[in-house]
């Protein structure tokens, strides 16, 4: 299967290479603060993952198809070895790479995701979606009243309204494939698929006040990733990187850092 061409964007001039991957229903833009933070030392590009953001939309992926989506994109920019960044779907897929093709990966760093398999937790996202695609919107203002209707939390509705867009024809939609990840998300709650454990460092940060990487999970992070250090942002939820960016980007670059000096 030819994998799905991803659009990227860098920034930096020199350095290693360092790759940003969004969570789902994102896109690389959304990592932009985290890019900045790096590069002054680091060429950070950030890519939209397979039907998210401006990259190609798929008839069916998963966490394998979306992994081979990045590797490919690596292997035709002429990149051998990366550091990868991942966010929550974002982060699954990082992992799924470091796991199928270690010596693609120098560094992993994992944002508030575990190599488990979770529970479904995004039936009202879903929902929302779907109302605002079938009511045809004229703008952001009609699609946040009618996502409020379903969704609680403000910095969600915002967050999604991030990838509505204007059409050519002048309709307004969402720039994700909204029914294709519909169709695919049982695939995205399963755990990376595990040919042998990646032996590279990795950094796994989690939210102090996100159920999503909790205690329990430490036996399955250092099985898969034995060299593994986690680190808690005591006062974040899922959302880490937008609620204490100046901590994880500091967290990160110290740890990208760190592990070239290791390395050389």
């Amino acid at each position: 299967m030819t994998p799905t061409p991803l659009h990227a964007t860098r920034v930096g001039d020199a350095g290693p290479h360092v790759v940003l991957l969004h969570g789902l229903f994102g896109m690389g833009s959304n990592l932009g603060a985290l890019a900045r933070a790096l590069e002054s030392g680091y060429r950070v590009h950030s890519l939209d993952l397979p039907d998210h953001g401006r990259s190609g939309w798929t008839d069916g992926t998963d966490l394998p198809r979306m992994a081979g989506a990045v590797g490919a994109w690596l292997r035709e920019a002429g990149i051998e070895n990366a550091h990868l960044v991942g966010h929550s779907l974002g982060g699954k897929v990082a992992m799924q790479l470091a796991l199928a093709d270690p010596a693609a990966v120098a560094s992993l760093v994992v944002a508030d995701i575990a190599p488990v398999r979770y529970a479904a937790s995004h039936d009202a996202v879903f929902t929302a979606l779907a109302a605002v695609e079938a009511a045809a919107v004229d703008g952001r203002r009609e699609a946040g009243e009618i996502l409020r209707r379903y969704l609680e939390e403000e910095g969600v509705v915002q967050f999604l309204l991030l990838s509505l867009a204007r059409r050519d024809d002048g309709t307004w939609g969402w720039r994700f494939n909204r029914a294709g990840l519909e169709a695919n998300y049982p695939a995205y709650l399963e755990a990376p698929v595990a040919p042998g454990p990646y032996p590279g460092p990795v950094l796994f940060l989690r939210g102090g006040r996100s159920p999503y990487v909790s205690d329990a999970h430490g036996d399955s992070i250092r099985r898969l990733f034995p060299a593994a250090r986690i680190e808690t942002l005591a006062d974040c939820g899922h959302w880490l990187h937008a609620e204490d960016p100046a901590r994880f980007n500091a967290l990160v670059r110290a740890f990208i850092d760190d592990s070239l000096e290791a390395a050389a």
